[in-house]
């Protein structure tokens, strides 16, 4: 780089609008960051420690009937647990796709069409699962 073109980019960064800060963190024209990478982070250390758990109630449920299941499911510890264990895994989820949809998907339009459409499958597998275990636990 020559003087002239050096002069030019300290100058650009003189006459910028952007904070120190912002040109220090370099958060670039989205301004979020590294968010998602840190909730992919947060929600993996979580399914992590919530695995040994539900590995052992999901061996309890084996061989059981409908009504065993209840009767398992039906301690609220329980029930907690694995709840907590789809919501991590359902958001986990949306944010991995969406990662790999963002980067791979170039074309803007399809792009959006399948964010969406990741993110009301999310949605629902999870809403079905919170609903699943909320039905076998109250017993009805």
């Amino acid at each position: 780089m020559t003087l002239p073109d050096s002069h030019a980019a300290n100058s650009h960064a003189a006459n910028s609008m952007r904070t120190p800060l912002a040109r220090v963190r370099s958060l670039g024209a989205s301004h979020s960051g590294t968010s998602d990478f840190w909730r992919q982070r947060v929600t993996a250390v979580a399914m992590v420690l919530l695995m040994v758990p539900v590995i052992v109630v999901v061996m309890m449920l084996l061989g059981r009937n409908q009504a065993g299941a209840a009767q398992i499911l039906g301690s609220p510890a329980i029930a907690i647990i694995m709840l907590l264990f789809i919501i991590a895994s359902a958001w986990h989820m949306k944010i991995g796709m969406q990662l790999v949809i963002e980067d791979y998907v170039h074309h803007e339009v399809l792009k959006l069409a399948v964010i969406m459409a990741n993110n009301f499958f999310c949605i629902a597998v999870a809403l079905a699962s919170i609903y699943a275990i909320l039905k076998l636990s109250s017993g009805v």
